[in-house]
């Protein structure tokens, strides 16, 4: 078989798989979910077997613990966290008017033109800016609910997902035995160099960021909360989750909690401080400590294409898209260094010339 006819069928074989993820993407969710827990879970379940454990039993230990912790997660911090998001969303609007007035401290007619309404009132045009932000920030929770929260979704994704991941680290190695018994003998070898290595990314990348968000988020979350920030349990919590994105959680948590801290404690600088200091320490342990021990440089993602690459398949994919966005970023950076270097072994990089002897030019004449 030529290699053209080759890239052809791996290019259909592509196309039929990008074609059916956006047909089923409705329904994918509890089985993508389910598929990156066993595939966490994995070593781990290895690491018992290699204590004299079957597979059943180390699959049904660590389900069953997982379980347990989920449920108590959910009797300590569910009450805990629906009181604070009933209580955040009862000041928004409090806050909202809090942040008018001080922006019309700041302003006078200087703050009009800034907002593009120049012309008219400061305080008309401070309205309409707020008020265009409030119509966005609706019509995105709007969006959210109609997509994401749905009843039989939230349902599915509950019951589904655990079985799921339960079947599928049960059966993970019997799994990449067939999946290697299929691979083109020609090529066998290749394809499973880049296999180890698109999993060494995978493994260093997202198991290591996985234990950064929990740290962060449990210094966030109690460093907030003994700062006396109202709301420092589910800023810290979200801000935890959010910095799975590189940067992005401690950026919003930050500006969220500094928003916050000025509203609660207003001009009393040193409570202020205090907040962010919370998050000055756990930037500097994440920096120090937690990324260069938990995921280090052999990951080979950059920030930029970790972030381009969750934006982008979330705006195609929706949360399905977010949750395979690394797994496929970090299968495409393996295969773009490894296209790169055929590419310099090739004539087309080397050029005719390669490998002869060029005489030098006679100046003579």
């Amino acid at each position: 078989m030529t290699i053209q006819r080759q890239a052809i069928i791996w290019a259909l074989f592509i196309a039929l798989f990008v074609a059916g993820l956006w047909l089923l993407k409705g329904i994918l969710l509890p089985f993508v979910a389910g598929m990156a827990i066993a595939y966490f879970l994995d070593p781990l379940a290895d690491k018992l077997e290699s204590y004299g454990l079957s597979r059943l039993a180390a699959t049904g230990m660590i389900t069953i613990v997982f379980l347990l912790l989920a449920i108590v997660m959910l009797i300590v911090l569910v009450p805990v966290l629906y009181n604070q998001l009933i209580a955040l969303v009862e000041i928004f609007p409090a806050l909202m008017r809090r942040g008018q007035e001080w922006l019309l401290t700041i302003g006078d007619g200087r703050l009009g033109r800034l907002l593009g309404v120049e012309g008219q009132d400061v305080e008309q045009a401070i309205r309409q800016s707020l008020g265009g932000s409030l119509d966005w920030l609706v019509n995105i929770l709007t969006s959210v609910g109609s997509q994401g929260l749905q009843i039989v979704a939230l349902l599915s994704l509950i019951v589904v997902t655990p079985v799921v991941a339960f079947y599928l680290l049960l059966d993970w190695d019997r799994m990449v035995e067939r999946v290697d018994a299929l691979l083109p003998r020609d090529h066998a070898e290749t394809i499973r160099r880049l296999a180890r290595e698109i999993n060494e990314v995978l493994a260093g990348f997202i198991r290591g960021q996985v234990i950064v968000c929990l740290v962060l988020g449990t210094i966030y979350a109690v460093g907030l909360t003994l700062v006396g920030l109202r709301f420092g349990l589910i800023v810290g919590i979200v801000a935890g989750i959010i910095s799975f994105i590189p940067y992005l959680g401690t950026i919003l948590g930050f500006v969220v909690g500094l928003a916050l801290a000025l509203f609660q404690f207003g001009t009393d600088f040193v409570q202020v401080g205090m907040v962010i200091g919370v998050f000055a320490i756990g930037q500097f342990i994440e920096g120090n400590f937690l990324s260069p021990k938990l995921v280090g440089d052999r990951v080979k993602l950059h920030p930029v294409w970790v972030m381009f690459a969750i934006f982008a398949f979330a705006a195609l994919f929706g949360f399905v898209g977010a949750l395979l966005a690394l797994p496929i970023a970090a299968a495409l950076g393996v295969l773009a260094r490894f296209g790169v270097a055929q590419y310099r072994k090739s004539q087309l990089y080397l050029g005719t010339s390669s490998g002869r002897v060029i005489p030098p030019r006679d100046t003579d004449s």
